[in-house]
């Protein structure tokens, strides 16, 4: 069941202009309910303004977007979608105002309505989900936590609004490797318990391979590939996209290019390994 689908979505900014930039160009793919959807591509391939038309801070220029059944060019539920899609930006502590953690992420639950005894269970959960102590951050500033524990505060003041798709733009960008595997588990974990549905964007395929059910390849505002994380990887018309990959996945991609019979579509090192091996004894 298509929880989001994208059809014929152009968007320009400026439209109309001397300056006008088509940002993305006649975009069509759907995202089921309750998948990991990963979405990769160079600066510019229209990845940032894609995931705004999925909450309604924009919407198409033409072609339609609808979010569970309904067309976000309905103004009236566009402005309500923030109450089902939680958007998290990139380098999202830069957006943390509150004095306290706990006042940080109860200002969302606050404005959906909840009581004090709700939000209060839904903060602590929160914390403990992106592995944080709620006894000991809960009146601590967030602005005393040093970057990777800030980017775990933002990042749970969207869990705790427990929105049905959670949409994540970049959200290892900065972040050393500890801090980035730390992020994704959590990120991953959260939509496997919760059985949300998860919308995660990189301009590197690498965190992407283990995590996403699927992918979308954008280019230049259009849709270069779109499929399961294996059939992407497969494709042959995927080549030019090799900067965005993993050595070992880019080396796979290089013999290809040279005439080699080997299978791209490979997830993990080992299984590179394996197809190399296959090749070099002739399998190939």
């Amino acid at each position: 069941m298509s929880i989001i689908e994208i059809c014929d979505l152009t968007y320009s900014y400026n439209p109309h202009t001397s300056f006008e930039k088509k940002a993305l160009d006649n975009i069509s793919f759907t995202i089921e309910k309750g998948e990991f959807l990963g979405i990769v591509g160079t600066n510019g391939s229209g990845k940032s303004t894609l995931i705004q038309h999925f909450n309604g801070l924009l919407w198409p220029e033409s072609g339609n977007i609808f979010v569970l059944g309904r067309n976000t060019r309905d103004k009236n539920y566009r402005d309500q979608l923030w109450k089902k899609v939680g958007l998290v930006f990139q380098f999202p502590e830069q957006q943390l105002f509150e004095a306290t953690v706990f006042d940080e992420l109860a200002y969302g639950l606050r404005n959906m309505g909840l009581n004090k005894q709700e939000i209060d269970t839904r903060v602590n959960e929160a914390l403990e989900n992106v592995g944080l102590d709620p006894e000991q951050l809960r009146t601590s500033s967030p602005f005393c936590l040093s970057g990777g524990m800030m980017r775990r505060v933002a990042v749970a003041s969207i869990l705790a609004m427990k929105q049905e798709i959670l949409v994540l733009d970049e959200p290892t960008a900065g972040l050393d490797p500890e801090g980035s595997a730390h992020i994704l588990q959590t990120i991953k974990k959260y939509q496997q318990e919760n059985k949300v549905t998860v919308v995660l964007v990189s301009h590197c395929i690498n965190e992407l391979i283990l995590l996403a059910d699927r992918l979308v390849v954008l280019d230049n505002g259009k849709v270069g590939a779109w499929g399961s994380t294996r059939d992407v990887l497969a494709q042959d018309d995927l080549q030019h996209y090799d900067r965005l990959f993993p050595d070992y996945i880019r080396i796979l991609f290089d013999l290809k290019k040279h005439g080699w019979k080997i299978n791209t579509g490979m997830l993990t090192v080992e299984e590179a390994a394996n197809e190399l091996g296959r090749v070099l004894k002739g399998g190939g």
